[in-house]
């Protein structure tokens, strides 16, 4: 029988669907009907994702897709659902972070139970990603490592160039002396100690080079 609707009535606003035994998708055609009020498709045998669609029905107030077989993130589009004031979503295979918005606030654990990747707030599951935060948190100890080592190299040179420098002006000034007094035997002794000194030097940096490549391979 047709019949002609000049207005549609509060009763036509709920739609209750439970406890059948509907399989396949849930149609994206039902983000249509924004005059809805109530919406259950709980306890069937519905698959797939959340239409996103169904962040068009503004006038929701009870959602209920729960127990039956849905798999996905929850859509960001339910977010702005603002008369949301029931939601469940429990037993499902839903994954990812739980959108954030003004009616998301307000639903407890409940809501989500029974989907064990959820994420985010109100369950006890943070919304960030564990090896993100580890592989962060590597990366930013790998770059306090390489500050430090940097700075450590910049102390040493700064050390090593003030000890050649001082012991520059040193030997000139000892030289200087030398010459002026004209007793070169001390000046060769002065050069030949001068020498062992360099070549001590020279074998405690090779040294501290290979310790810091050391310290560096442990570290990587």
């Amino acid at each position: 029988m047709d019949r002609e609707i000049v207005r549609i009535l509060y009763l036509y606003t709920a739609l209750d669907l439970s406890n059948n035994k509907f399989s396949g998708k849930i149609p994206s055609i039902i983000g249509d009907l924004v005059a809805l009020h109530v919406l259950s498709l709980s306890h069937n045998g519905l698959q797939g994702q959340i239409p996103s669609s169904l962040g068009n029905l503004s006038s929701i107030e009870s959602l209920d897709l729960s127990v039956i077989q849905l798999s996905g993130k929850i859509p960001q589009q339910l977010a702005s659902l603002t008369s949301l004031a029931f939601l469940n979503l429990s037993h499902n295979h839903l994954q990812g972070c739980i959108p954030q918005g003004p009616q998301f606030y307000t639903f407890e654990n409940n809501s989500y139970e029974g989907n064990d990747r959820l994420r985010g707030f109100p369950l006890s599951k943070g919304c960030g990603n564990d090896g993100n935060d580890s592989e962060t948190n590597d990366t930013t100890s790998g770059l306090d490592d390489e500050e430090n080592d940097s700075e450590f190299l910049n102390d040493f040179w700064k050390a090593s160039f003030m000890g050649y420098g001082s012991g520059l002006c040193i030997g000139l000034s000892i030289i200087y002396f030398m010459f002026s007094t004209g007793n070169l035997r001390w000046l060769a002794r002065i050069i030949v100690e001068l020498e062992h000194k360099i070549m001590m030097g020279r074998k405690k940096k090779q040294q501290r080079q290979r310790s810091y490549r050391r310290r560096i391979n442990s570290l990587t």
